[in-house]
């Protein structure tokens, strides 16, 4: 193969998997959720068999799916961000990232206020929309940073824009992800400047996170050293802490990351464009917008004709999730779901049924065989199932 497109559709899950009971997540179904919106529309998506996937029944299986396709099984612990794109990756985690459900422990935010030289307000899970319409004033008025987290292994450090400037907000995770290692190892350290007066702040385009490195050799590492282009849009570059990225872009949200990776499809390289589309996370699974998630989703559909357009007769075109976060149920967290495989591209055998694989890794096995990269990672490559 010559390029993959890998676009992850960031909390996209297909349905409860076996153990979700053990994670609180018994009965979820992202997509399903979604679909029960009357603002949901994927025939695109559908025509590539989409609900013919193992137990997806919200919409009608495609009669002659033209694409292959798989459900996805989750081997790592956890239904966390940086455990999903690292098992895609070819990371298999045996332990899940450490959470804070009663906050972060007096050591770390000693340690933390000492070396930015600013207290610390909150220090609970949290909105993050909630948070600083709750915490703002008082951070305007004290100077304090506002920590927070959630039932994801994450330290969210907010700041007003015109108190801490954005440099100094970075600066400050950096300094809290130099102090989060050892049993302390969160996944992200998320930078959230905000802006605004109260009642009405608002949190600015310009997040970042700062991750952990990936605790082993990836498919990104490989390719990159096989002299691949490895392509990174979204935030991929900070889930994997920039290793194995050979040039990357930042984007705004959903429309802008589709709009930049409809481009790239236009670009002659020979690698990877590894994509994450994070608004149906973001913005629809933890705030419960189902109609949110479902507009969402229904843009994605609309926008497939164009990623397929430039497509090459050595390329491929794959959509996958990282984990669920089901809009519908009462929790606003990720739950742990199944999620799909969808490929495409002139080479695809027309409907491959993969049926349920053991591992998200399959994907990044498959990638590195498609050009013909030794693997060193774990899963399994099913290129031979897909392209013919």
């Amino acid at each position: 193969m010559k390029r993959v497109f890998l676009i992850v559709l960031d909390s996209v899950g297909i349905g409860e998997m076996p153990d979700a009971a053990a994670y609180g997540d018994e009965g979820s179904n992202t997509l399903a959720a979604a679909a029960s919106s009357r603002c949901f529309s994927m025939p695109n998506m559908q025509s590539l068999g989409l609900f013919n996937i193992d137990g997806v029944s919200c919409r009608p299986a495609a009669r002659s799916p033209k694409g292959a396709f798989a459900r996805m099984k989750e081997a790592s612990k956890g239904k966390d961000t940086t455990i999903g794109h690292w098992e895609i990756a070819g990371i298999h985690s045996a332990t899940p990232l450490p959470t804070y459900p009663n906050g972060f422990p007096p050591e770390v935010l000693q340690e933390f206020s000492r070396r930015t030289g600013r207290g610390v307000l909150c220090n609970k899970p949290y909105s993050g929309t909630e948070v600083i319409r709750d915490y703002g004033q008082e951070h305007l008025r004290t100077g304090k940073l506002i920590v927070y987290t959630s039932a994801d292994s994450v330290f969210q450090v907010a700041a007003h824009e015109d108190l801490v400037p954005v440099k100094e907000l970075y600066h400050d995770c950096e300094i809290a992800r130099e102090i989060l290692t050892g049993q302390y190892s969160v996944g992200r350290v998320i930078a959230r400047p905000f802006t605004g007066t109260y009642p009405h702040y608002v949190r600015t385009v310009r997040r970042h996170d700062f991750s952990l490195q990936p605790p082993a050799v990836t498919m990104l590492d490989q390719l990159s050293e096989a002299g691949k282009t490895v392509l990174a849009v979204g935030k991929i570059r900070d889930i994997f802490a920039g290793r194995g990225i050979t040039e990357f872009t930042r984007t705004t949200g959903n429309d802008d990351g589709i709009a930049k990776t409809i481009e790239l499809t236009k670009r002659d390289f020979c690698g990877l464009c590894f994509v994450n589309l994070v608004d149906f996370d973001m913005l629809y699974g933890h705030r419960n917008d189902v109609e949110g998630y479902a507009k969402g989703l229904t843009k994605v559909d609309e926008a497939v004709p164009a990623l397929m357009e430039h497509l090459g007769e050595d390329d491929l075109l794959m959509f996958t999730a990282d984990h669920g976060c089901d809009p519908s149920t009462p929790s606003t967290d990720h739950s742990r779901e199944y999620t799909p495989w969808v490929i495409a591209g002139p080479r695809v055998k027309a409907g491959a049924n993969l049926g349920t694989l053991p591992t998200f890794a399959d994907i990044g096995a498959t990638i590195l065989d498609a050009f013909h990269v030794k693997q060193q990672i774990t899963g399994t490559s099913r290129l031979q199932q897909i392209v013919g």
